[in-house]
């Protein structure tokens, strides 16, 4: 299935359709502004939540996201040269970019450059398609997404120029096929990315949030949140304090991927399948393959859709994480993984990548990582499973804030990537009436999400706004705290709208 093309605002935005129209108004208005004449088309791709399932994307395992109203819009038109031109709303901070479209493909990932992500974009499309050069065209930006929130902000810039790219290049991709290629592309800013945020921007639907399995291939299924009363909500709380991902990659995001990666391959030789084709001949090897090839030939490999068969498998890996990785608790030196495989710690270094995706540590916490991995997985499937229960007699506030709860405490004692910011915030939601809070994307700062009854939302809100931004952030304007604090619901995926 292609992009859709949306005709009416409603279409695209369930809450604030009048302010999104004012906003639409102004970007065409800019536009033209500008560059002297309207644009043709706006693309439209948004940020994303991350209900359940932190850190496991790139482990090959499923997770459960939904998209949301904060979004990148970018406004285009040809322009008949080999110009591309690039500005935004938000000129003081992000300054206009003119590149040809010859050198929009040189993308220096050292300096941190808001228009590297749109080149990360056309690079990522034009590299899929085999060619090295597409007509000019005139962009101008508007994103509402938060940067550093972990809320994809970098997702959402990089899916929509791949949406407003391929249509003034006359090319229409899939949603599976753009959101596998935006989830390879941010590589170019240095961020080993999973592909949950792109795939939950592009392939997002109003009123379910997705199952989105990575292997054996990209899937995305969407679920309906389970019907109560009082319904379901979720409340999103910015901590407001920054994760760039791209400069603190060394020592977070991308170590945690490091550190996942050749915990999958000490897991493979320890459980004698390393040298089998499905775990030699891939790169990169993940917890997931080693999971699936552990159990070819199983009597339920058949079955490998079930709930059960998935609490079987995940259950056994959890086992086998703490034999493999138990005589290491206060982690592995860089030495000893090498060891472990029977390779030199420069050989480790140039097998998962190191020259790509850098990363500084004098201990990699193996078991840890591999004990969330496996644990988040299951909490995954079993947040899915209650959803489709249908059981009339099921506490679903208590059954899937549990999991959220148990998914926030092991982001912070087993993957570490909680902060202060975070704790406080979900404790004070839980004191108001929250049933779960979390963090929400990458982590160490960024933002919270928080299952609410929808008759407590307000009161929810009230607390953290008192007791958290009203202490820290005393000069907050009402509108700030708008953007930091917000109920939300799943909402559309990546669109056009047509002007």
């Amino acid at each position: 299935m292609a992009a859709p093309i949306a005709k009416s605002l409603s279409d695209i935005y369930s809450l604030n359709v009048d302010a999104q129209s004012q906003r639409y108004a102004h970007l065409v208005a800019k536009f033209a502004e500008i560059y002297g004449a309207k644009p043709e088309f706006v693309a439209r791709a948004p940020g994303r939540v991350n209900i359940i399932g932190e850190h496991i994307d790139y482990c090959g395992f499923p997770v459960f996201p939904m998209a949301i109203a904060p979004d990148t819009l970018i406004a285009v038109r040809a322009n008949g040269t080999d110009r591309v031109r690039v500005a935004n709303v938000n000129a003081e901070k992000y300054p206009a970019r003119d590149f040809s479209t010859a050198d929009i493909f040189a993308i220096d990932s050292t300096v941190h450059e808001w228009s590297n992500y749109f080149k990360c974009g056309y690079r990522g499309l034009f590299e899929h398609m085999g060619r090295t050069e597409g007509a000019g065209f005139d962009a101008l930006l508007d994103g509402t997404v938060p940067a550093g929130g972990g809320l994809s902000s970098s997702a959402a810039f990089v899916c929509a120029t791949q949406l407003a790219v391929q249509r003034v290049n006359g090319i229409d991709l899939s949603q599976t096929e753009l959101a596998s290629i935006a989830a390879g592309a941010e590589r170019y800013v240095g961020v080993n990315s999973g592909g949950m945020d792109q795939t939950a921007s592009i392939m997002g639907q109003q009123g379910s949030a997705l199952f989105i399995e990575f292997h054996p291939e990209l899937r995305a299924t969407p679920v309906k949140l389970p019907e109560s009363t009082p319904a379901l909500a979720f409340i999103i709380s910015n901590t407001l304090v920054v994760s760039d991902k791209h400069v603190t990659a060394p020592v977070c995001y991308n170590l945690r991927v490091v550190e996942t990666r050749i915990g999958a391959l000490i897991l493979a030789k320890h459980l004698g399948i390393a040298d089998r084709p499905a775990c030699k001949d891939v790169d990169p090897l993940t917890f997931k393959i080693v999971m699936d090839e552990y159990f070819t030939g199983s009597e339920n490999a058949s079955s490998v859709d079930s709930v059960q068969t998935w609490i079987d498998r995940l259950s056994a890996m959890l086992t086998a994480a703490d034999q493999a990785f138990g005589a290491h608790p206060t982690g592995y030196t860089r030495e000893e993984m090498a060891a472990a495989l029977d390779m030199s710690p420069a050989d480790l270094g140039a097998k998962v990548h190191e020259d790509l995706f850098p990363v500084r540590a004098d201990r990699f916490q193996l078991l840890q990582r591999a004990q969330h991995a496996f644990s988040e997985a299951l909490r995954v499937v079993r947040f899915r499973q209650i959803c489709e229960s249908g059981d009339a007699r099921t506490d679903y506030f208590s059954a899937l804030g549990d999991l959220m709860n148990q998914s926030q405490d092991s982001c912070r004692d087993l993957f570490e990537c909680s902060c202060a910011e975070i704790d406080e915030l979900c404790a004070i939601a839980r004191n108001a009436g929250s049933f779960g809070s979390r963090l929400t994307g990458a982590g160490w700062g960024g933002c919270t999400v928080h299952l609410v009854p929808q008759d407590k939302v307000k009161q929810v809100k009230q607390a953290l706004a008192d007791k958290y931004y009203a202490k820290r952030f005393p000069d907050l304007s009402a509108a700030q705290l708008d953007n930091a604090l917000f109920a939300t619901a799943p909402g559309r995926g990546a669109c056009y709208f047509a002007l």
